[in-house]
């Protein structure tokens, strides 16, 4: 008899800590309320999982949580509220919507990722290949940072005394996107690198141009979450071949293309799928261009540990003497992100 008054005080509990959402239509909801973004209140129902309900959808919220009000002067208090018909209502009466900023803010902060994969082969062929990947990147209201760092090597052969050096490649880069409307921004990019393989004493890139964020972690409940955008500007390169090509150039203007889609399948939203592509013809000269792009995907393994595994493709119509135009280069490894 106890452990049955028990269990049944247990739910009671739960019952009253839950939340209620009401809608215009009547329906009603049962489950956690969270954030309110772009006038739409995150909600994670116990019957349908995750919702996003525009406010002037929202006939009540009953919730004995207190959220976190954050001011359009950047204060924050901690109140007791409940939606009616749209407004936000405390204890004291309706608040001005004006006044308001944001309801339960995300916390800005850094996040990132890296990555190392390692590949040794012995007997009729010796080959030792190493890749580490490492990215950064913070998000606030108007700006996002982000930067990205990778390093490639290989040696192979026949035996440890014939082995060769057949990728020594390292990259760094970093943009700073400022948004001027929810969707709409301009950015500033540098980049440099070196590949020895390729010829490639030294790459010296720096860009800037306008973005629009079509899909900004935009939830379709057919299919998950998406995020999207374009990019298009100029770009200054400054290239320091081994063996110049006779008709390339030390420094050049291009222009740039870019985009970059991230995908979590409903499925399974531990999977991060992600395929980014970058196009510079030359100004004055179109036959020359360069084009990078890749494809790939992370998962969650266990606790913040992840598996990555990802396909870049370069292409240079006029690299270096001797060298090829198209690289390629297959990634498998193990990180950590945060």
């Amino acid at each position: 008899m106890r452990t049955v008054l028990l269990v049944g005080a247990l739910c009671a509990l739960f019952s009253v800590r839950a939340d209620t959402l009401t809608l215009v239509s009547g329906s009603r909801l049962s489950g956690k309320a969270g954030a309110v973004k772009g006038n739409k209140l995150e909600f994670v129902s116990d019957d349908l999982g995750k919702l996003e309900v525009p406010l002037d959808k929202i006939a009540g919220l009953d919730t004995p949580h207190e959220h976190t009000v954050q001011y359009v002067d950047l204060t924050q208090e901690k109140r007791t509220l409940t939606i009616s018909n749209g407004v936000f209502v405390a204890v004291e009466g309706p608040l001005d919507s004006a006044k308001i900023k944001a309801i339960d803010p995300v916390e800005e902060k850094w996040h990132g990722s890296v990555n190392a994969s390692y590949t040794a082969a012995r007997g009729n062929t010796y080959q030792n290949s190493a890749s580490l990947l490492a990215n950064v990147n913070r998000r606030w209201e108007e700006d996002r940072v982000k930067a990205d760092f990778g390093y490639y090597y290989t040696e192979s052969g026949t035996s440890r005394n014939d082995r060769e050096k057949t990728t020594d490649r390292w990259e760094i880069e970093g943009q700073h996107d400022h948004f001027w409307r929810p969707a709409f921004y301009t950015f500033e990019n540098a980049r440099y690198e070196e590949d020895s393989i390729a010829g490639l004493d030294s790459r010296v890139r720096l860009g800037a141009g306008v973005g629009y964020q079509w899909l900004d972690a935009r939830r379709f409940e057919s299919t998950g979450v998406w995020s999207f955008n374009q990019e298009a500007g100029a770009t200054w390169f400054r290239d320091d071949y081994r063996e110049r090509p006779a008709d390339g150039d030390t420094g050049y203007a291009a222009v740039r293309y870019a985009h970059h889609l991230k995908y979590n399948p409903k499925w399974n939203e531990d999977v991060k799928g992600f395929h980014d592509l970058e196009y510079y013809p030359q100004v004055d000269d179109w036959e020359h261009y360069i084009v990078k792009a890749d494809v790939g995907f992370t998962t969650k393994l266990i606790m913040d540990f992840n598996l990555i595994a990802k396909i870049e493709w370069e292409y240079n119509s006029r690299p270096s003497v001797g060298r090829k135009s198209s690289d390629t280069r297959y990634i498998v490894g193990l990180g950590y992100a945060w």
